[in-house]
């Protein structure tokens, strides 16, 4: 071999040494692995001997593993996690599939105390569970009997041209018994069931539609959550009294019926539910009000 091609080929050699070596998927894993902890621990305001020692391992294993540089079993990275407070899933994703708006969002909920979180969970469910302009196609109206919801139901439906559905009647026609039958026989927990079943049976046959749902539907938390997320809510409301009446005026007299405690009950029961209704997209109150005025803010509210 000639002297020049041994040069050529010594070039070669050393310029191959100079190029940094390509980094393997492995390498790559370890050093955003590393850089995910290191940052995790700063946004804490920990320092590395304070989440060795949380964690129980050394400060130089913790060390290595920052630098991208050290192996590590998956027992002793879950001790890490839970040492600087997130999930093992957290500290695994990549760097690709963890945005900056991801990484917000969970900030953000790690403030949040655990009732909290119940309540952004409705609300993403409700908001981004079914997307507004289809949820709005479906109008479910709350609240106990007397407050309006079949008088102001039908007629928004018929003005939106959609079907109106009384789940009650729903119930009971596919039942083939009256409430107060499925209530004895089954009790109310069997009559829960049973409503909840009827309600997605209902929902899945009608894309559109205005429903009067019974006022006992807050008392099952998965059934008024998936009414929530499936349609646009509004709580129709009314004072003790003005329920009462409305319900005597249309010739029922089983509120009085053998209780002299009738409207104790009654208040007792709507300010127990409060709460739960005021989770409803919207709340009219149609105490001392026409029955013209109530359903125009309602129409106003549902064409909005």
């Amino acid at each position: 071999m000639s002297k020049h091609a041994n040069a050529t080929s010594d070039a070669s050699t050393e310029l191959r040494q100079d190029l940094p070596k390509p980094v393997t998927p492995d390498q790559a894993f370890l050093r955003d692995l590393g850089r995910r902890v290191r940052e995790v621990r700063d946004r804490r305001g920990m320092t590395r001997k304070l989440v060795a020692a949380e964690a129980q391992v050394s400060e130089r294993h913790l060390a290595h593993l920052e630098s991208g540089e050290g192996n590590v079993s998956i027992v002793l990275l879950r001790h890490i996690a839970a040492a600087v407070g997130v999930s093992l899933v957290e500290l695994l994703t990549s760097e690709v599939e963890d945005t900056v708006e991801r990484r917000l969002i969970r900030r953000f909920l790690e403030r949040l105390p655990q009732h909290r979180l119940e309540e952004v969970v409705f609300r993403l469910m409700r908001d981004f569970g079914h997307e507004e302009a289809v949820r709005r196609k479906r109008v479910a109206l709350i609240g106990l009997r007397g407050a309006g919801k079949t008088t102001l139901g039908n007629r928004l439906a018929k003005e939106m041209n959609v079907p109106f559905v009384e789940l009650d009647k729903e119930i009971e026609r596919s039942t083939g018994m009256p409430i107060s039958e499925i209530f004895a026989l089954y009790g109310q927990s069997g009559y829960r069931r049973i409503e909840k079943q009827t309600l997605e049976r209902v929902l899945q046959d009608n894309a559109e539609g205005v429903i009067s749902v019974g006022g006992g539907i807050v008392a099952r938390q998965d059934a008024y959550d998936y009414l929530l997320s499936c349609c646009f809510t509004v709580w129709i409301k009314a004072q003790p009294e003005e329920h009462m009446a409305r319900v005597i005026a249309q010739g029922d007299l089983r509120p009085m019926a053998g209780n002299d405690e009738a409207m104790d009950d009654l208040k007792r029961i709507l300010e127990a539910r409060e709460p739960l209704y005021s989770r409803a997209d919207e709340t009219i109150d149609t105490s001392g009000e026409e029955v013209d005025i109530s359903f125009s803010r309602l129409r106003q509210m549902v064409t909005n």
